[in-house]
This record gives structure tokens, sequence and C-alpha cells, in this order.
């Protein structure tokens, strides 16, 4: 039987396998942890939910303490609930413009502990 030209002019069909792969391309043993949700990985994720559950609830607590405090200080100084600045009386501008700034600043500092919480478990994972 003889080869035709196009027959000859391909390639052979090389066979990979896993151990055939370059050190720097296979996965480092806690990423496959994670891949592989094994029990290892499973704490990982749990200690990162953890982080950033914990940083939610401390900058929730801060912005709760902060707004509902106002009430009772205005109940415990009566002469303050009643000053005005600027025609408006200090508690429509506190809760009306001076909370919306806590929202934006709160919101801010959860941003870049959540991105720290996160990049530090991205270290984590990489490094081992």
């Amino acid at each position: 039987m003889a080869l035709t030209v196009e027959e000859s002019s391909r390639p052979q069909r090389v066979r990979v396998v896993l151990g055939d792969m370059p050190q720097a391309r296979r996965t480092p043993p806690v990423r496959a942890e994670l891949d592989q949700q094994t029990g290892v990985g499973e704490v990982l994720v749990r200690g990162l939910v953890r982080a950033q559950l914990g940083l939610a609830v401390r900058m929730a607590a801060l912005v709760a303490l902060t707004v509902g405090s106002l009430p009772l200080v205005f109940a415990l100084f009566p002469g303050l609930a009643e000053t005005t600045l600027f025609g408006i009386r200090l508690p429509w501008l506190l809760l009306g413009v001076a909370a919306y700034p806590l929202f934006v600043g709160a919101g801010w500092i959860y941003t870049r502990g959540a991105e720290r919480n996160e990049r530090d478990f991205v270290e984590l994972v990489e490094r081992s």
C-alpha cells in the first residue's frame, strides 16, 4: 500500500498525559484542595467567609450605633434638638444630610476591607 503525499505530510499524533506537564503548570496543593472541595479547601473557604462576615457585622454595628444613637442624644439633650443651622433643625440636618456621607464612608471602608480579605486569601492559596 503506497502512501500518498497528503498522508506522509501529516504530523504524528502525540499522547499527552498529566505526568508530562511541566512543574510550573501543575496545580498547587492548596489550590487543588479548593478545586476538589476537600476538607482543607472547605476550611479555607469557611475562613474567608467568616472574615467577610466579621467585617460586615463590624461595619453594620458602627453605622447602626452612630445613626441609632442620635435619637437618644436628642432625648437626653432637648436643647440640642431645638438648635437650628442654616434654617434647618439639627436632627433633620444630621439625619437627612450628614448620614449619607457616613453611609458612603462606611461602604468605602467595607469595600477596602473585603478586597484586603480576598487578596490575603489569594496570597495564601498561591503561596502554598
